[in-house]
């Protein structure tokens, strides 16, 4: 798209390797590539970074422009690019240190908290088996088994209203057997 412009080698056409040309350039584009780079990018010494390095690029390639406008136009779109790809890169990044500081950590347990589990699952399997068994039975099937209070009865041959009445039985020996206790039961 911009190779025209290389080519191009009348005596009024704007070389970015002449500090003098180059210097016209500079003066004549620098606040607006400016703008450009930080509306993209919301950083003032990274749009002053990426409006630098395309000057940097014009001039590594030796661009040889017929106009300052012409300049501007190949400048603009450099910056442009370049800003686009920096604040994807910096949103990536960003994404990236989220998921590494905060996901590993929502799932990891302590010491302490494994600990705890375990003393509270053992007390809840003790307060369980000092149940009656009809009262254990449908509890377990209820909580365990995820049973239904009609599967429940259909399985112990009983009234879905008295598993009902056993499973609120049971519920409270074990309130009663626990006591006032902490217990973490998940």
């Amino acid at each position: 798209m911009f190779s025209k412009y290389k080519a191009n080698s009348e005596a009024n056409v704007l070389d970015c390797t002449n500090s003098a040309d180059f210097r016209k350039i500079y003066n004549a584009t620098m606040p607006l590539l400016f703008k450009i780079s930080y509306k993209i990018v919301l950083d003032e010494d990274a749009a002053e970074d990426l409006t630098h390095d395309s000057y940097i690029k014009a001039s590594e390639k030796k661009m040889v422009f017929p106009s300052v406008d012409d300049a501007k136009f190949w400048l603009i779109c450099v910056v442009r690019n370049a800003s686009l790809n920096y604040a994807k890169r910096k949103l990536s990044e960003a994404k990236a240190y989220h998921k590494a500081l905060y996901e590993g950590r929502q799932h990891m347990d302590s010491g302490e908290m494994d600990l705890l589990k375990s003393e509270a699952k053992n007390a809840a399997v003790n307060a369980l088996n000092k149940l009656p068994q009809n009262l254990r039975d449908v509890l377990v099937l209820r909580e365990y088994a995820d049973m239904n209070y009609k599967e429940i009865g259909q399985y112990l041959g009983i009234t879905e209203g008295n598993v009902k009445v056993r499973v609120f039985r049971a519920r409270e020996q074990l309130c009663k057997i626990l006591g006032e206790e902490d217990v973490y039961l998940s």
